[in-house]
């Protein structure tokens, strides 16, 4: 599950309202290769879904996701930041490895997977 905290859901609320968006666009929250850690993230908003992507409602709003960034981005917290050095998106990754001082890249750790067949040769 993806989730907004409520500054964050405040704060993305003011930015729809300033652009002037419809009311049938969502937030599309994704992953893609590259930034000082290997992966950054991606926020942006959208108004057509496809068959591989996951919906999820937080703080009255609709996230959605593709299910390959979902893979890295999994039980994320979207926060806002509100620090001089840092203002706007803070993803709270529980998968992140590490961050880059900006927090918009992030390395990845796959989670250890209990039972997996070894093979022995």
């Amino acid at each position: 599950m993806i989730t907004l905290t409520e500054n964050a859901a405040k704060e993305i609320r003011k930015i729809m309202q300033e652009q002037q968006l419809e009311e049938n666009v969502f937030i599309r929250v994704g992953v893609k290769g590259g930034g000082c850690s290997g992966f950054t993230y991606t926020f942006d908003f959208d108004a057509r879904k496809t068959r591989f992507d996951l919906d999820f409602e937080s703080q009255g709003m609709q996230v959605v996701v593709d299910k390959k960034s979902y893979l890295y981005i999994e039980d994320t917290e979207i926060d806002w930041s509100y620090s001089l050095m840092d203002r706007g998106l803070r993803f709270n990754n529980p998968s992140a490895k590490s961050s880059c001082g900006c927090k918009t890249s992030f390395q990845f750790e796959a989670p250890v997977q209990e039972n997996v067949f070894q093979p022995t040769w």
